[in-house]
């Protein structure tokens, strides 16, 4: 990691940092692989912190030395939901990861997905689901997730979201 970050929990008191987060780096980092139409519809709903998620204790921040949130992730858990093809275990889903655009690339996001995959393996989950942006598949493959098939999102009625989804055994 270029720069000095502390892991730690999100609480309900981060929601407003966190909405900060998602509004710099999904609409900066997702441009290029979306068309317009989708950056204008779906990407705003998407820039919106889950307070749910925040208060779950499995949503995680990257907080650099002044406080700034560079870094958020996390997921939830769907229990007795089995990897394909395999019987048994727990798998949890991956929720809301998104860095800030200015320290993309230097490891902050990575070490905190690392830290979530740790934490979900802790707590007995044998796979974690991931519905990808198209941006973000080459960051999970790198983290040992593989590609399962194209998906759509539906955000409203009438405004879906272009992923990809992906899975990983932990």
């Amino acid at each position: 990691m270029a720069q000095t970050v502390i892991l730690r929990r999100a609480a309900i008191g981060d929601l407003s940092a966190v909405d900060r987060l998602l509004s710099r780096s999904y609409p900066r980092l997702l441009s290029r692989d979306y068309a317009p139409s989708v950056m204008v519809l779906a990407v705003p709903l998407l820039t919106q912190a889950r307070p749910e998620l925040l208060r779950s204790g499995r949503y995680l921040l990257a907080e650099g030395r002044d406080g700034t949130i560079l870094a958020a992730g996390g997921w939830s858990l769907q229990p007795g939901r089995g990897a394909p093809g395999q019987e048994g275990g727990h798998m949890g889903s991956v929720r809301h990861v998104a860095t800030d655009p200015s320290v993309a690339r230097q490891g902050i996001g990575r070490a905190l997905m690392e830290e979530v995959m740790a934490d979900a393996r802790a707590e007995g989950m044998g796979w974690l689901d991931c519905l990808s942006t198209r941006t973000a598949v080459p960051f999970y493959r790198a983290l040992g997730f593989r590609e399962l098939y194209p998906t759509d999102i539906t955000l409203r009625p009438g405004i879906v979201f272009p992923a990809i989804r992906m899975m990983r055994d932990l």
